[in-house]
């Protein structure tokens, strides 16, 4: 998911999202953190990463690191 660091005001969703509802949202108003959301959830409560942190995160999900979740 390509965002832009600092300069992405609105919550985005990937264009790979299916709609199956199992989707994250991500924002990213200032270049020092990436925000992660439930799609579903728009009024919960989000984490953010650095943008080290998250780099590593989608690299890891798109080379298939992490497995896949049951």
């Amino acid at each position: 998911m390509a965002i832009r660091q600092g300069a992405t005001e609105n919550w985005i969703k990937s264009s790979y999202s299916g709609g199956n509802g199992a989707c994250v949202e991500v924002k990213s108003p200032v270049v020092e953190a990436i925000a992660v959301r439930d799609s579903k959830v728009q009024d919960g409560p989000s984490l953010t990463f650095a943008p080290g942190s998250w780099t590593s995160f989608v690299a890891d999900v798109t080379e298939g690191r992490l497995g896949r979740l049951a």
